[in-house]
């Protein structure tokens, strides 16, 4: 599978929740062929709600389906703990993340669960999470419960 469109994809929607004054997280789930089925934003801010996450944003796009163990999930950033036991849950058998220089998520539990993970260290996505925290550490740090 070319990761490259799907972390582009993941990539704007990032932009997106930045532009809408959240913070600059992205997903995409993709189908077996590549074929983007769902997309989300971090809607933290936006909408108050303190589990609208990207990944969780993008499997509330993706709808009640039964196809859930042939899909990867993209995000820009390392999944938290949240969001890696929303995709444990739904049985997502790879996780393809932008970076984890700027946060550490729960990697090691995707892979005590057998979950494969691509590890992609985009530029991109590590220098607009590595701006973005250093221009709102607040928002950061509230964003992921600090």
């Amino acid at each position: 599978m070319d990761y490259q469109p799907l972390i582009d994809a993941a990539y704007e929607q990032a932009m997106k929740g930045l532009s809408e004054g959240g913070l600059p997280i992205g997903s995409v789930l993709a189908d077996e062929e590549g074929r983007i089925v769902a997309r989300g934003h971090n809607l933290r801010v936006q909408t108050g709600d303190p589990t609208a996450h990207a990944e969780v944003a993008c499997i509330r796009n993706a709808g009640r389906r039964r196809d859930w163990p042939r899909l990867t999930l993209v995000s820009t950033l390392s999944p938290c703990i949240m969001c890696t036991g929303t995709s444990l849950l739904y049985r997502i058998p790879r996780v393809v993340i932008g970076e984890n220089r700027n946060f550490m998520g729960a990697e090691d539990l995707f892979r005590q669960r057998g979950v494969e993970l691509v590890l992609l260290n985009d530029p991109r996505c590590i220098d607009m999470m590595q701006q973005f925290v250093a221009e709102h550490p607040d928002l950061w740090n509230e964003d992921i419960g600090v």
